[in-house]
C-alpha cells in the first residue's frame, strides 16, 4: 500500500481545523486510509543517511503524518487530494466540477505524433495549466506525485512516464517522435553540457534513481523524444526532461505530456495530474486541452474529465453490506466519497444514478460503489451477524495445477532474467 508523507501543520491548514492525533487517526479510519507514522523531516533524513543520534541532521522538526492508502486511490497520493477528499467526507466541501477551457479548435496546443514511435511508446496525451501559482510547498507535492505516480500505475515508467514542463519557455505546435539515439542532442534536467541521447545512457548508468529505468528504451533502435517547433527537446521519456523546459517557482503555465504504451493509464495520470493541481489555476479547476494529431490522421482532444454515469440498483448497493438505507440516506453516503448520486427507477425498481469524476478511476463496478457506502456509513456501525452456512476453503483447480508447474520448473537448470526490480 502506497504511503504518502505530508507536513501535519499544512494538512491541518488545507482541512481547515486543527486535530489531535487521537482525532484524526479516528478520521482517517473512518475515512478507510490509515496514519502509519508520525515523525519529523530531521527523523527521516537521519534514517536515510543512518546517522547516530548524536550526530546532527539536516533539515527541520516539523512534524510528518506518514498515511497509508489504498493502491487503487490514485487522487490520495498527495497533500492536496488527501485533504480534498478529507474536506468532501467531512461535509466541509462540495465535490469540485472539473471544466475544460473553451478554445476554437484552431487555436489549442497541438502535439503531432511520428508514425516510428509505434515501434517503442506508441501514445502520448497532454494538457496545460494556465495561470498555476507555486511555492516551494506546492512544487514538491507536484513533483511528489509525479514520484508516486510512476512507483505505482505507471508501474516504473515502463506503462507511462510523466514529463512536465515551464510553457513560456517553449513554442508550440510540439512533436512526439522516435529517433535513432545518435539523432538526439539536448541538455538533460540538473546538467550543464550537451549529451547525445546514447552517451546519456552510460551517463546515467551510475545514477542511483535514473539507473533503473535505462533498460526501457536503451536496446531500441529508436529512442522516444518531444520536441517543440525551435527542434528543443522537451523530453527523452521515460528517462529525463530537458534542461531548457524545467520548472521553477515563477513557472506560471505548465504543460504536462504523458507518453505511454497503455493509453487508459496514460488518461488516468494525466487526470490524477491536472485535477490535483488546477486547484492552484487562476481559473480554479479549469484545464486547457491539447489537440494530439496521429501520423494516420486521427485527432484526439485531451485530457478528458468528463464524469461517467452508472446506473445500479439499490438493492445491488446496500444488500451486501447487510443493512437498510433508504435512497436518500445512500445518495447523501456517495456524495461524501465524490460520487454525486441521484434517484433514479428502472422496471419500477429504485436505482440511484451515480456520476462518476474523472478522480474516482477505481470505480468500476457496482461493488465499489457497495464499498464506499459502506465506508461512509462506517464499517463499526454495521451490525455484527453470524453467517448463514459454513464454507470449507480449498485450492483453485488452476492454483494446483500451476504449483506443479512451478514444482518442475524448479527442477530445471532455468536462469530467471528480469528488469522489474
Amino acid at each position: 500500500m502506497p504511503t504518502v508523507s505530508v507536513g501535519r501543520d499544512r494538512l491541518f491548514a488545507a482541512l481547515g481545523r486543527v486535530y489531535t492525533q487521537d482525532e484524526f487517526e479516528a478520521l482517517c479510519f473512518d475515512f478507510g486510509i490509515e496514519l502509519d507514522d508520525v515523525t519529523t523531516e530531521k527523523a527521516i533524513i537521519r534514517k536515510e543517511k543512518h546517522l547516530e543520534e548524536d550526530v546532527e541532521a539536516d533539515g527541520d522538526d516539523e512534524v510528518i503524518y506518514k498515511i497509508e492508502v489504498a493502491a487503487n486511490r490514485y487522487d490520495l497520493l498527495c497533500l492536496e487530494g488527501i485533504a480534498r477528499s478529507l474536506r468532501i467526507f467531512t461535509g466541509s466541501e462540495a465535490t469540485p466540477i472539473f471544466k475544460i477551457a473553451s478554445i476554437p479548435r484552431g487555436s489549442m496546443l497541438q502535439m503531432h505524433v511520428r508514425s516510428q514511435t509505434s515501434q517503442i511508446r506508441p501514445y502520448v496525451v497532454c494538457a496545460v495549466l494556465r495561470g498555476v501559482t507555486f511555492d516551494e510547498v506546492r512544487y514538491n507535492s507536484f513533483i511528489d506525485l509525479q514520484d508516486k505516480l510512476h512507483q505505482n500505475i505507471c508501474r516504473k515508467r515502463t506503462l507511462v512516464a510523466i514529463g512536465t514542463h515551464d510553457l513560456d519557455t517553449l513554442q508550440g505546435p510540439f512533436t512526439y517522435e522516435a529517433l535513432p539515439p545518435q539523432e538526439i542532442n539536448f541538455i538533460p534536467l540538473k546538467q550543464e553540457q550537451n549529451f547525445r541521447a546514447d552517451a546519456l545512457m552510460d551517463f546515467y548508468r551510475s545514477d542511483m534513481k535514473l539507473k533503473k529505468f535505462l533498460h526501457i528504451i536503451e536496446n531500441s533502435p529508436v529512442y522516444p523524444v518531444i520536441h517543440d517547433s525551435n527542434r528543443t527537446v522537451l523530453s527523452l521519456p521515460p528517462i529525463i526532461n530537458g534542461a531548457h523546459s524545467a520548472i521553477t517557482l515563477k513557472t506560471r503555465n505548465v504543460f504536462i505530456e504523458c507518453t505511454a504504451t497503455d493509453l487508459t493509464k496514460a488518461n488516468i495520470v494525466l487526470n490524477t495530474m491536472v485535477a490535483m493541481f488546477s486547484e492552484y489555476c487562476e481559473n480554479k479547476f479549469e484545464v486547457e486541452p491539447v489537440e494530439v494529431v496521429s501520423y494516420d490522421g486521427s485527432t484526439a482532444i485531451y485530457p478528458d474529465l468528463s464524469c461517467y454515469k452508472m446506473e445500479v440498483p439499490l438493492s445491488d448497493i446496500v444488500g451486501p453490506i447487510g443493512i437498510s438505507l433508504d435512497e436518500t440516506q445512500v445518495i447523501s453516503l456517495l456524495n461524501k466519497m465524490q460520487l454525486q448520486a441521484r434517484l433514479c427507477s428502472s422496471n419500477g425498481e429504485p436505482c440511484i444514478s451515480v456520476s462518476v469524476p474523472p478522480t474516482r478511476s477505481d470505480v468500476l463496478h457496482a461493488r465499489d460503489l457497495t464499498e464506499d457506502v459502506a465506508i461512509a456509513y462506517g464499517y463499526n456501525n454495521v451490525p455484527k451477524s453470524k453467517p448463514k452456512s459454513m464454507t470449507i476453503g480449498g485450492r483453485q483447480p488452476l492454483n494446483r495445477f500451476s504449483d506443479k508447474i512451478r514444482a518442475e520448473l524448479q527442477e530445471l537448470v532455468i536462469w530467471r532474467c528480469s528488469h522489474l526490480f
